[in-house]
């Protein structure tokens, strides 16, 4: 057992690391490797006590997300030789895993993660029934469909993988100090910490909490109320087997999807933990509003078999020689859950120079990678990829103690759910953050979930399939997504789009910020434009719209995913540079109507005296009005393409705006549209998407943006150098844009594109599709490399298990509406 080191040793430090878990110092590992000086650990009672040291260690280089499979692969990749580099054993075993599939749906999703595995460089198979018998003998094949494998996973010891990640972070010069408890953090004027401890106080540049189960009470001190919750998660361990004793190697882990556990060899025996269902499983809520029990570490929960009982009996099932074992351990701990079981990992609005990397349900596997991660973004001053998802910032003040509890049970009961394309959850919905309209709507249509939010997908009419029926083909909205499309290319919508991100940005150095912080020129007064923070390597940081309303007033507009994302990098910037700006988050008080279609105009025309028509209000154009009498600030931009406008008002006014244009629209024949439309005619018309086309793993060029991207203007934005030098040395890849000869199936992003020249390999990823109702076939935009970028040239896509022809096509298919009235003005006739 490593000696304990309960003095401070030093008053000063560069970053404190608070609690000593597998993550807390797998980070202080990476930044001491990486040469950063003074980084310090503080662990109040000993390394592993919380939840560590209790795991099952599972690791596994599947994730069914995109980047985060590149944390589980530098995982395993730093496991491997972490034995050889500290000297200490970490008792890494990789026999494989297999997920197995039992029903026909679950062979389509194994077919549906296959596609978006193919492009990255883990090793993943879907393999048959008798490879699966093959590889573990031991299994009923009654049931079995199919596997999915992934050589190179297996488990690892979680205690003495964190005991060789101290001693190497010991080695490369960290100081790791327990057990040391924070009994407070003071905020300095000056951005930097003051950790309060019983054997004193260090001031630190920064301070990341790293505290397990502990997180919340840390996030307390400082006003934070972090969405964590403990989860009581049991695994069960059996005594020796005969028939696992016998066997020549060890059983790969498995994960009987259907059953929701997981199985593993533990020396001749067998260990499995379940997933209970969200009615069975339990919280430890009391931790949540008393706090953590002060003396809790090494300590666990009463054992509770009857709980688990059918999954016990599932596995029995699947694994015969589980009937005649004994049981001789069962282990029930607590997990922390945020409430969607993706970790927090990251710098948090709001707060200075204080970072997170809490919320792990899957400590053992995310460790290594996260601890790289964010020593590489606390050094680089931007993250080495896009990893949105784990954004702290994606929760807010609407995520309430009742909120992470009901989304917690259900995280922990849907663990083995099967995972569909368009997912939707609805445990712990609405949340306190509904639009003015939510009531209105709430019947008339499917709604999706987004920061929050409620926002119509798509609307019901008389003999739809109604509710939410997910499918890995097409399936109810289908059709009705074709209605809305038609509504707003003939005639008129109107779409809810409260959820955007909204900021009012004033102050004399407003437009010397705004400047610097986006590679397009500041709009002029009364105008509007889109406009993209780069990353000093020159990164698609975020993409808003910049609206002037008054001199030296701006309006900045981002998608709802990215509201805390978009806003902690603004004032980040305004802080370091110390411009004089004052900046107020406008998101919950303002609602956004969008109406949008040829009859746009007339429509909105009769609602007020202010000359709509295109001499007076021009496309980029916004300006302050009243229609019906309530104000609201209109900008002539529509994400459909076509004409429209963008209303901003009170969220109070959002029930008389929208029945006054639904009134005004009769004879026009106005209609609701919802997002799925919106996307389907954004594609149509070459329109990019944060988060699909561009995001912190793509440059502005390669996504197509240099429209947007003023290289040429006078201010040095973040990015201009490191895009100077992309420009320099020449694109890799490029977006492109693809129809496809697809059936039932239509592309959504994140598959392989395959291309078949001498050997058939994968050679880029599409980001975003759906099916065109104006070219009645399917659209995509994919990365490929640029040497297979040309017009004309034959790719192939990969959809559910099989790969469809694809052509690369010259965008947009359907040109929009300020083009083809700008091309009928000199006599052309415009495609539609």
């Amino acid at each position: 057992k490593e000696a304990s080191s309960s003095s401070l040793g030093k008053d000063r430090a560069d970053t404190v690391i608070i609690g000593g878990g597998c993550v807390g110092v797998s980070l202080a590992y990476h930044l001491a490797k990486a040469g950063l000086k003074d980084v310090v650990l503080l662990e109040k009672s000993e390394l592993t006590a919380g939840s560590t040291w209790h795991a099952a260690g599972l690791t596994t280089y599947f994730h069914p997300g995109i980047n985060l499979k590149k944390i589980h692969a530098y995982s395993i990749k730093l496991y491997e030789k972490l034995e050889e580099e500290t000297g200490q054993p970490v008792g890494f075993h990789q026999p494989g895993s297999i997920r197995i599939a039992s029903t026909p749906t679950r062979v389509d999703e194994f077919k549906y993660q296959m596609t978006r595995a193919g492009w990255h460089p883990t090793e993943q198979y879907l393999i048959t029934p008798e490879k699966v018998q093959e590889l573990f003998p031991l299994l009923n094949m009654d049931k079995v469909l199919a596997g999915l494998y992934n050589p190179g996973d297996g488990h690892i010891d979680p205690y003495s993988l964190t005991m060789a990640l101290a001693a190497g972070a010991r080695k490369y010069g960290a100081q790791l100090n327990y057990p040391v408890q924070v009994t407070n953090l003071n905020l300095r004027s000056d951005g930097t910490w003051e950790v309060e401890t019983p054997l004193g106080i260090i001031q630190a540049k920064r301070v990341v909490n790293t505290a397990g189960f502990w997180a919340r009470d840390i996030g307390k001190m400082i006003g934070l109320q972090h969405p964590l919750i403990p989860v009581h998660h049991q695994y069960v361990v059996t005594s020796t087997i005969p028939e696992v004793k016998a066997l020549k190697t060890e059983l790969p882990v498995i994960r009987d999807l259907e059953g929701s556990y997981y199985l593993r060899q533990e020396r001749d025996g067998l260990l499995f933990g379940p997933y209970e269902s969200e009615e069975k499983m339990k919280l430890q809520e009391s931790w949540v509003t008393n706090g953590v029990p002060p003396g809790f570490g090494k300590e666990l929960f009463e054992s509770d078999l009857d709980r688990i009982m059918e999954h016990i009996e599932a596995a029995m099932e699947m694994v015969p020689i589980l009937r005649k074992a004994d049981i001789v351990n069962t282990i029930a701990g607590p997990i922390t859950y945020s409430p969607d079981i993706l970790p927090m990992v990251g710098p948090h609005q709001g707060v200075r120079n204080y970072w997170v990397a809490i919320g792990f349900g899957y400590g053992i596997i995310h460790a290594g990678g996260m601890g790289k991660y964010l020593s590489d973004w606390i050094l680089e001053g931007e993250p080495p990829f896009d990893l949105i998802e784990v954004d702290p910032n994606r929760y807010g003040k609407w995520t309430t103690t009742e909120y992470t509890a009901a989304k917690a049970r259900e995280s922990y009961g849907f663990n083995n759910i099967v995972g569909y394309p368009k997912e939707e959850r609805f445990a712990g919905r609405p949340t306190e953050r509904t639009s003015g309209l939510y009531d209105l709507l709430k019947s008339k249509c499917s709604m999706g979930f987004h920061a929050g939010w409620e926002q119509p997908h798509w609307f019901y009419k008389p003999g739809d399939e109604t509710g939410y029926k997910p499918s890995f083909q097409r399936t109810n909205w289908f059709d009705p997504v074709g209605r809305e499309y038609k509504q707003v290319m003939e005639k008129v919508g109107v779409i809810d789009l409260s959820p955007f991100g909204k900021f009012k940005v004033k102050g004399t150095d407003s437009v010397k910020l705004l400047d610097h912080l986006f590679a397009n020129v500041v709009p002029k007064v009364g105008s509007t434009n889109i406009s993209h923070m780069l990353t000093p390597r020159g990164k698609v940081y975020a993409e808003l719209t910049v609206s002037q309303l008054y001199p030296g007033e701006f309006m900045l507009v981002t998608g709802s995913g990215s509201e805390l994302h978009d806003l902690r990098w603004i004032e980040e910037k305004v802080t370091r540079g110390g411009y004089k700006v004052e900046i107020e988050n406008m998101t919950d008080e303002m609602g956004v109507l969008s109406v949008a279609g040829p009859y746009a105009r007339q429509v909105l025309q009769k609602l007020t005296n202010e000359d709509l028509s295109e001499a007076s209000f021009k496309f980029l154009q916004c300006r302050h009005l009243k229609l019906s009498n309530i104000a609201v600030t209109a900008i002539r931009i529509s994400y459909t393409g076509e004409l429209g406008w963008e209303l901003y008002h009170r969220k109070e006014d959002s029930v008389p705006l929208y029945s006054a244009i639904m009134e005004a629209g009769q004879k026009e024949g106005i209609d609701d549209f919802g997002t799925y439309a919106l996307n389907a005619l954004r594609l149509e018309k070459g329109f990019r998407a944060w988060g699909a086309e561009m995001n912190c793993d793509t440059n502005p060029l390669e996504a197509g943006l240099e429209y947007f991207v003023k290289l040429n203007k006078a201010a040095d934005f973040t990015g201009k150098q490191a895009l100077k030098q992309i420009k320099e040395k020449g694109l890799k890849r490029r977006l492109v844009y693809l129809t496809l000869e697809t059936d039932n199936v239509d592309p959504e992003g994140n598959e392989s594109v395959w291309h078949n020249g001498k050997a058939r390999t994968v050679i880029g990823n599409t980001t975003s599709g759906c099916f065109s109702y104006g070219a009645q076939q399917s659209l995509a935009f994919a990365y490929v490399p640029m040497e297979l970028s040309k017009v004309g040239q034959k790719l192939e896509v990969e959809l559910l298990g099989k790969n469809y022809a694809a052509t690369i096509i010259q965008e947009p298919l359907v040109l929009t509406e300020p083009t083809r009235v700008r091309l009928q003005r000199k006599g052309e006739s415009p495609k539609i």
